[in-house]
């Protein structure tokens, strides 16, 4: 399918809504092709980035409120896209009335005369249509997995899934951390126009990002979330650091950081392009102690010289290993759609191999931390207790969660494990 030469930004947000599928191209990465392609100012861009990620954020709801404005019955793709982004305009993002309705209609082709008198009768009934969304089950209220949403309510109970599922649904805002190995940054992050301390030492959050700012290597963009397993890790200058699962490096640079760019400090990915990412991101941070290395752990061997370099171990290692993304779905907001029950299952092999090799790997008396953005016990704690009780020479010091609902950021999941230190590397 084509894009228009006008490159309505509306247009764009149905053309990308009809082409995406949950096995398909991230969202976000179809907004930004587009934007690009048409060389979008701005404010359509914006205006693009919102009704697409409006669409995905509340796709059930949305759909919920179609069948109750029709009545029920059967509807053409092209036509239910059309009323999700114009639903979505005026019932999520709360744009105007008359720019919502008129603008959307107009580009709806053979579905426009449906499309006006359903977006007109949402206007009319605008009580009843949020009637609907608070007397809908959680899962349609809030547009996630029907699967999730009851495990969330074993796991937390209902009022902690109603919190959840509100904060999944917002827009998430832009932190910005500061770069400690650049010491101008300290006074030039905390001073930009809006920046607020985020109550997390080093974190900012920030009106957009800070472009100049960010190309300088001055801060990173990252929640804070993502420091709370750098920070249980705790690497030390002068020491032998993996980071295993690095790109695109956010994580690495708060390490390079905490060894004041002192000592070995490899940081491994599956993918040539991530890790050329991950690259440039610590050539502008200033992070010299980053060697880059390709490198799938969870099927290859150690290179020889590899293993012929850290016979002994390392001092540190972290696993931020791939998961289920449940405490981020804020951001990613692609992964909900893309998540089944059988999802956890198949995930949980690759974090269990992945984590019996990287527990091989440290030294006598070394650290690894295991972590995840995922809120979901069977890929967090019951899986290390699953590991370690098959390998008596490892133990569990400490683990740490950060959930929405309770702490008001992204959710996170990080766990301290030590080798014991009369364990000998295997030769």
């Amino acid at each position: 399918m084509a894009f228009p030469t006008d490159a309505n930004p509306r247009l764009l947000a149905w053309q990308i809504l009809r082409r995406w599928s949950p096995e398909g191209t991230y969202a976000e990465d179809m907004v930004d092709f587009a934007a690009e392609k048409h060389r979008l100012s701005a404010p359509n861009r914006g205006l693009l980035n919102a009704i697409v990620m409006a669409v995905l954020r509340h796709r059930t709801l949305l759909d919920a409120w179609i069948d109750f404005l029709r009545d029920g019955g059967s509807l053409e793709d092209d036509a239910r896209e059309w009323l999700r982004t114009g639903l979505a305009q005026l019932h999520i993002m709360g744009l105007a009335d008359h720019a919502a309705v008129n603008e959307t209609v107009s580009l709806a082709g053979r579905a426009r005369g449906l499309v006006n008198a359903v977006l007109r009768r949402s206007l009319r009934e605008k009580e009843r249509i949020f009637d609907v969304r608070r007397d809908a089950p959680a899962h349609i209220r809030h547009s996630l997995p029907l699967f999730l949403v009851e495990g969330w309510q074993r796991q937390f109970g209902a009022e902690a899934v109603e919190l959840l599922g509100e904060w999944m649904n917002t827009p998430a805002p832009v932190f910005v951390r500061i770069n400690r190995l650049k010491p101008e940054a300290k006074q030039i992050i905390p001073a930009l126009t809006g920046a607020v301390y985020s109550s997390i030492e080093g974190w900012y959050e920030v009106p957009s990002p800070p472009r100049q700012e960010l190309a300088d290597g001055l801060c990173y963009a990252q929640d804070p979330s993502t420091g709370m397993a750098p920070a249980l890790l705790a690497a030390a200058p002068g020491q032998a650091v993996l980071d295993a699962c690095a790109a695109p490096g956010g994580k690495t640079a708060i390490l390079a950081q905490d060894m004041q760019n002192s000592g070995i400090l490899i940081a491994s990915d599956t993918s040539a392009k991530r890790l050329e990412r991950l690259r440039s991101n610590m050539a502008r941070m200033g992070a010299t102690v980053v060697d880059p290395m390709l490198m799938d752990w969870e099927r290859s061997p150690e290179p020889l010289p590899f293993r012929q370099r850290f016979r002994s171990g390392f001092d540190r290692i972290l696993l931020d290993v791939p998961c289920s993304n449940t405490g981020v779905l804020r951001r990613r907001v692609d992964a909900r759609w893309r998540l089944q029950p059988s999802f956890f299952s198949s995930i949980a092999k690759t974090q269990q191999a992945l984590l019996r090799r990287m527990l091989e790997l440290l030294k006598p008396g070394g650290r690894l931390v295991y972590s995840t953005c995922s809120i979901e016990p069977q890929e967090n704690d019951l899986l290390i207790r699953a590991v370690l009780h098959e390998m008596p020479g490892w133990r569990m010091l400490e683990d740490q969660w950060m959930l929405p609902h309770r702490d008001r950021t992204d959710g996170a999941y990080a766990a301290l494990i030590e080798r014991n230190r009369l364990e000998q590397l295997t030769e």
